[in-house]
């Protein structure tokens, strides 16, 4: 601890003595560019007297600036604004000729119009420097949020104040990787918690296991008629995209008309960096209101403008991204020069969205939940992105991704140590949506992709270069968002260029097959009425898992290689494909087949049950979607003050669960969970 202490001193004087002599320095450029200003007297002085005087000077104005300007700026509140705007540079400039005068042995002078400008340029460079040499201290960043926040500081009902909860989701960290990184010590704040204040718990994801079903049932207690990524729906003639703004618009309106229920976060609730709102008041970097067209209800970037009116925030975060950039470039250098495989490409775009995950996304979301914290806020849910995407295109194992959860687990001990100043105390659960299995590509392994495959077993011409198909990283569309730019413009397809074609989807390793010009879900009769070898040619083609279908007989069956066939009531007898996907899989399948989007060939690739591979239809390394491996195993980590998540012996099964459970957590904490702006209406009643 004293250690600790010591290293922070001496940081902190060896930053203020980088800033004493980048202020001296650009004195004394000041002094031999501006005419009206000079170090020396008129007969001239030696360098080394010019160094000292600038120095003096350089120092006397740092210290007067930290002492006396808070002070003036408190005597000046009741000063019109427009009236301060100008003091400002008046009485900074003034600072500069008092610190001058200060050195009695000095002979410098500046004209009172000159100081102004001097007075400005240094503040300027010695705040930009100072920020630039606080980007790694954390411990800098956190006391600046923190004065920074105090200004919203909210006033609580006098007495102890019950606990608020902060949730923070790791994108797609397996509950593996998790335990894996805590165990190499990349995670240390992770393993302190696990052996004091929280306990860790496994849960099993739906049959898609990705961020949109998965954080949909988490926030709004109903993921039902999600049956992936992305699905083709006949009766709107539309394909629906969870990171799509206006199809997650939809899909939480779907699920608070499904439950009767606005969210999670009703009860003075913040929402952070997430597809859907949870039902919070307060919202920032939220897809689900991130509309393609500008209007006042459209908050989704309130959050880069509120993180970035900082300069030292914006200091801070540009070089980070710059820096992250160029390590991805020699990371993906150096994974090429090794012929590293599986690998996927990670050129063009790529090393600008990835920092933009791990680096803008991150420091912006967490500055968010730290000001929601300050401000003494209930319940706040954040989702941080950075190990998904990076993990999609380096592995789920790799050093890039152990790399981002170490960063990860600086941004927790950050916003623990922020919960020591907030007014109320906070308990934090982290947990994640999803984890994701290795493997190659279905394209790089069999030379082909699904939707050729499925155009071959349909009888249809091939074409030799197939369209790749599109990733489904939460990241690309946080940027489109970022940027205002329509996420269509990525090259989604909305709608089937021939109805009479069949239209192939995919989602990690899950891929879906509808047929748009016949109006419901297809059987399997049908199917094969019309196409005799499709069924056959992907259920026995060896990078195929098994299929869902439609039977007019059985009414759903589970389809395998070399003829196996078994309804979804005999599953649990005879799991036939299944048995290699594990336990639930059978459950998973059965409520997929209850929903009305889903596809007329439900196909789940290919699993290795010894080393956990799948092969996804996306062009990525580590995906998430389907069945198989760790991508259905997230986890749950959360204070020892809670109830247990489920009682011993059972499992904590699907995301609706969850949300049951993070539901009955609140109520422990805070009793009935009452909106905000009812609870107002009642007293003034």
């Amino acid at each position: 601890m004293r250690g600790g202490r010591w290293r922070r001193a001496a940081s902190q004087i060896g930053r203020s003595v980088a800033v004493w002599a980048v202020s001296t320095v650009t004195m004394l450029v000041l002094a031999g560019i501006l005419p009206d200003f000079r170090l020396q007297s008129a007969d001239g002085e030696s360098a080394t007297h010019i160094a000292v005087t600038a120095a003096f000077g350089a120092g006397a104005f740092g210290v007067l600036s930290a002492l006396v300007w808070p002070l003036l700026v408190r005597l000046l509140l009741l000063v019109p604004a427009l009236v301060l705007g100008l003091l400002v540079f008046v009485l900074n400039g003034s600072l500069l000729l008092v610190a001058l005068r200060l050195n009695p042995a000095s002979s410098a002078e500046a004209a009172p119009e000159t100081a102004v400008v001097v007075a400005a340029v240094m503040s300027a460079v010695a705040s930009a420097t100072g920020a630039a040499l606080a980007v790694r201290d954390d411990d800098a960043y956190r006391r600046r949020l923190y004065r920074l926040a105090d200004r919203r500081r909210r006033r609580l009902p006098p007495g102890p104040s019950a606990p608020g909860t902060v949730f923070l989701q790791l994108d797609g960290v397996g509950h593996d990787v998790l335990l894996a990184a805590v165990g190499k010590g990349v995670m240390p704040t992770v393993a302190r918690w696990l052996g004091t204040t929280h306990r860790l718990t496994p849960w099993r994801t739906d049959w898609s296991s990705q961020t949109g079903a998965s954080q949909l049932g988490i926030l709004h207690g109903s993921n039902h008629d999600v049956p992936a990524f992305r699905w083709y729906e006949k009766d709107t003639r539309e394909v629906m995209v969870c990171n799509r703004p206006t199809s997650a618009a939809e899909l939480q309106r779907r699920a608070v008309e499904h439950t009767g229920d606005g969210g999670l976060l009703t009860a003075d609730g913040a929402s952070r960096g997430n597809l859907f709102s949870g039902g919070a008041d307060e919202q920032a970097l939220v897809l689900s209101i991130a509309t393609r067209r500008r209007g006042r209800e459209n908050r989704s970037r309130a959050g880069y403008f509120a993180y970035f009116s900082d300069p030292a925030n914006a200091v801070r975060t540009a070089l980070s991204f710059v820096a992250e950039v160029g390590r991805e470039m020699g990371e993906s250098a150096r994974a090429r020069v090794r012929k590293q495989r599986p690998r996927v490409a990670r050129g063009g775009l790529y090393p600008f969205v990835r920092a933009f995950a791990t680096v803008v996304e991150r420091d912006v979301v967490v500055a968010a939940v730290m000001g929601d914290m300050l401000a003494g806020r209930t319940a706040v849910y954040a989702d941080l992105v950075a190990y998904d995407e990076v993990a999609h295109h380096s592995g789920p194992t790799s050093r890039d991704a152990e790399k981002v959860l170490e960063r990860l687990d600086r941004a927790l001990a950050l916003i623990a140590n922020v919960a020591e100043h907030a007014p109320r105390p906070y308990r934090i659960v982290v947990l994640s949506d999803h984890g994701q299995s290795p493997g190659e590509t279905f394209r790089s392994r069999y030379g082909l992709g699904l939707g050729d495959l499925v155009r071959a077993g349909c009888g249809l011409p091939v074409p030799r270069r197939a369209q790749r198909t599109h990733s489904g990283a939460e990241a690309r569309a946080a940027v489109r968002a970022a940027l205002r730019r329509p996420v269509e413009e990525g090259g989604e397809q909305h709608r089937p260029s021939r109805r009479s074609e069949p239209l192939v989807l995919a989602s990690g390793n899950l891929g879906l097959v509808s047929f748009p010009d016949v109006p419901h879900r297809m059987s399997k009769e049908e199917i094969d009425a019309r196409h005799p070898a499709l069924l056959t040619t992907l259920a026995n083609h060896p990078g195929v898992g098994f299929l869902l279908v439609r039977s007019e007989i059985h009414g759903g069956v589970v389809l395998g290689a070399y003829g196996a066939e078994i309804p979804l009531d005999q599953l649990d007898d005879e799991p036939g494909p299944l048995e290699a996907f594990g336990p639930g899989a059978a459950d998973a399948v059965r409520r997929t087949h209850s929903f009305p989007h889903t596809a007329d060939i439900m196909v789940n690739s290919f699993h290795d049950p010894a080393d956990g591979e799948v092969l996804a239809f996306e062009e990525q390394i580590g995906s998430h979607g389907g069945l198989g491996g760790a991508q259905s195993r997230p986890f749950l980590l959360s204070p020892v003050a809670f109830s247990p998540p489920v009682e011993d012996g059972c499992d904590l099964v699907g995301a609706e669960q969850v949300h049951r459970v993070l539901r009955r957590w609140l109520r422990e904490t805070n009793g009935p969970q009452v909106p905000v702006g009812t609870e107002q209406e009642e007293r003034a009643a």
